[in-house]
């Protein structure tokens, strides 16, 4: 359990590789959240109501593997350690499902086709995401144990998911128009996405080392913790329950805000390519502002910072709804929607990693991959809510793919999803925090840990 030392010498190296694998995630993530329901909707011609509903359904299946595959981590022993042997494992089958997504045959009925789309997005989401995400989450607590590291380690893994974020984002409707604007170019595109996926992932899995150890390990009385008995210290954990729910909460908005960002450009704003400008100020704004998150998080704490998020990014959301589409508006929303996004990214994984060292302090057992895992659950769940209500609130909306006008009541629904849920899912996740408390007591929590760690090293030499 006890750190034997900390980073490595060439310390920004290490933190860049582990923030690269979160780059590789989002290029996944981020298609699946902004364009997948566009593109099913205006290019492969499926119904925005059937594909959020299966959405919904797969995420029910998808965070079941989540915990699965939590379990699989924890009990993971090999030369590269517990997370780090998933990530060589799965990046091209990672490369490889995110293809197939974007590769609906349009040829086909629309059963045959919403059949193609269940099957796909499920081998993407349950499947192959899990197997390479809930590891490389828990990576971060089995490479250090020092909470301003670990802070520091977040803040890289945001940069560099935001630079994903940003490549979609930017990169994905001109590359479907240098292809051809039809849908074998999103094929296309993606197939150049995944090779960028997998090379991301492998600089992951050669640039970091796994360093924490549990009390258990090194006293060689370590056993197989029971799937039930790694639940029941699951929910013995009250931080870690305020933070799968925020978690969830927070995943709801990217999905649903995300997601109808393309439509809110192009219905609201009057032009799809703002999608471009809009995300493209933002994920700057973004990158730039997590190079001052480590200063505010070691002052403030890592609760104090994410809630400042929560109030920067609904006031750049007001900012623009009522902006009346001016450049001046697009502008200033997305600078500080990109401030407020930073403090929420580069805290909230570190937030979850605290949460491991504190159960293991209240329940004696060490589960990063349990641990992870069910929150990967609790925001896969949120994302898949996200997206079906997005696509069930643009389609009793009326929304109508592809046409010229749009009705009163489908532009209503576009400003609910892009503004109004997403206050209100901050809302929430704030009356959470108020009763987290673990930045004040996590000194005192590793101390003891590592007090438990010395005497039972003593113990067994003796």
């Amino acid at each position: 359990m006890q750190e034997k030392r900390k980073l490595t010498a060439a310390l920004i190296y290490e933190r860049f590789c582990y923030g690269c694998g979160d780059f590789g995630c989002n290029i996944i993530y981020t298609a699946m959240s902004a364009f997948l329901l566009f593109y099913y909707t205006d290019y492969a011609g499926v119904s925005a109501a059937a594909v959020g509903t299966i959405m919904l359904i797969s995420r029910v299946f998808d965070g079941l593997s989540d915990l699965v595959m939590g379990v699989i981590v924890d009990r993971t022993r090999s030369k590269y350690g517990k997370a780090r042997v998933w990530l060589l494992r799965c990046c091209v089958p990672f490369a490889l499902s995110g293809i197939l997504l974007f590769s609906v045959p349009v040829s086909w009925s629309d059963g045959a086709k919403l059949v193609y789309v269940f099957i796909t997005y499920n081998l993407t989401s349950t499947v192959v995401y899990t197997a390479i995400n809930v590891p490389y989450s828990s990576l971060n607590a089995l490479m250090t144990q020092d909470p301003y590291e670990r802070s520091v380690l977040s803040i890289f893994r945001n940069l560099l998911a935001t630079a994903g974020t940003l490549l979609i984002n930017i990169a994905t409707l001109p590359l479907v128009e240098y292809f051809g604007d039809n849908p074998l170019a999103w094929t296309k595109t993606f197939a150049v996405f995944g090779i960028l996926a997998v090379i991301a992932f492998l600089l992951t899995f050669f640039g970091t080392k796994e360093r924490v150890r549990a009390v258990a390990d090194l006293t060689g009385t370590a056993v197989k913790l029971p799937f039930i008995d790694g639940l029941k210290s699951l929910f013995a954990n009250k931080y870690w329950i305020m933070m799968a729910s925020v978690l969830a909460l927070f995943f709801l908005y990217y999905a649903i805000n995300g997601g109808s960002t393309v439509y809110y450009a192009q219905e609201i704003l009057g032009d799809r390519d703002l999608v471009g400008t809009i995300n493209g100020i933002y994920n700057a704004i973004q990158i730039a502002a997590m190079f001052f998150i480590a200063m505010l998080v070691k002052r403030y704490g890592k609760r104090n910072v994410f809630c400042i998020g929560l109030v920067l990014v609904t006031i750049g959301l007001l900012i623009l709804e009522f902006g009346q589409g001016s450049q001046a508006s697009i502008i200033i929303s997305s600078i500080v929607r990109g401030i407020g996004n930073a403090c929420g990214g580069a805290t909230m994984w570190a937030m979850v990693s605290d949460t491991i060292d504190y159960g293991e302090w209240k329940t004696g057992h060490r589960t990063e991959g349990l641990v992870n895992s069910a929150c990967s659950f609790g925001y896969k769940i949120g994302n898949g809510i996200g997206s079906a209500l997005l696509g069930i609130i643009i389609e009793l909306g009326g929304y109508v793919g592809g046409a010229a006008v749009q009705s009163s009541s489908a532009l209503f629904s576009i400003r609910l999803c892009f503004t109004w849920i997403p206050i209100g899912l901050f809302a929430a996740c704030g009356a959470i925090l108020f009763f987290y408390h673990l930045d004040k007591e996590f000194s005192g929590i590793i101390s003891d840990l590592h007090s438990r760690a010395a005497k039972a090293e003593k113990q067994a030499r003796s």
